[in-house]
């Protein structure tokens, strides 16, 4: 990805795009990052070709609104330059919700060779089949978006017969209650995910609902790592 395509990014989130979606001709674009209406129109095509942006073409312009893979590109962004200007310490913040029952997915994608390795070398532990979900409360999901900002340990997509298979970022956590002192673990928040904002996937070395005797409803508290 080029660095000219993350400025155009930018530029639109600057003119409001990241919001709500923004009335652009290819001129008024062309100003905003000093080029040609030409090279303008072919950043605009890129950004959406990469599924930064979603564009609705109209008579005299188009609809432009960034997408929340292109909002997700500018707040790693965003991190990499505060990890230059200014030093950013890692915190513990805790997030609580109540354990359901997720799709069924974690157990496939978590046992793919192309994670697999990576969780092993990156988190140091290879994750029980699966993963435990919770149903994040109120407060938590403020607490949740932290997350959106910061690095993490990132899990690069990979390809295998013929499949793409996204990216992901992890954090550290244990898992907090009474019969434990904290069983080691890790958010893991995927690139691409069917689960809304307010549920939280951790995966673990150990089987929790086992290890824990949990059950639908349970409350569980964890302290992340960001």
């Amino acid at each position: 990805m080029s660095g000219d395509v993350i400025f155009s990014l930018r530029k639109l989130a600057l003119l409001g795009a990241i919001e709500q979606p923004i009335k652009l001709s290819s001129g008024h674009f062309a100003e905003t990052i000093k080029s040609s209406i030409q090279t303008a129109a072919r950043r605009l095509q890129e950004l959406e070709r990469e599924g930064f942006v979603h564009r609705k073409i109209i008579a005299d312009g188009q609809w432009i609104i960034l997408t929340k893979k292109g909002i997700e590109q500018l707040k790693r962004e965003c991190y990499e330059y505060q990890k230059i200007f200014f030093s950013i310490p890692n915190i513990e913040v805790e997030i609580a919700g109540r354990l359901i029952t997720g799709l069924g997915e974690g157990k496939y994608y978590t046992t793919l060779e192309g994670y697999r390795k990576q969780f092993e070398a990156k988190l140091g532990f290879t994750p029980f089949p699966g993963t435990l979900n919770l149903n994040l409360e109120s407060q938590s999901i403020a607490t949740r978006k932290k997350l959106d900002g910061r690095k993490g340990v990132e899990i690069e997509g990979f390809e295998s017969e013929k499949r793409t298979f996204g990216g992901a970022k992890c954090f550290p956590c244990k898992i907090l209650c009474d019969s434990a002192e904290g069983i080691k673990s890790a958010v893991i928040i995927p690139d691409r995910t069917h689960y809304p904002e307010d549920v939280l996937e951790i995966i673990s070395p150990v089987y929790l609902r086992c290890e824990l005797k949990l059950e639908d409803g349970d409350e569980i508290r964890t302290r992340v790592v960001i």
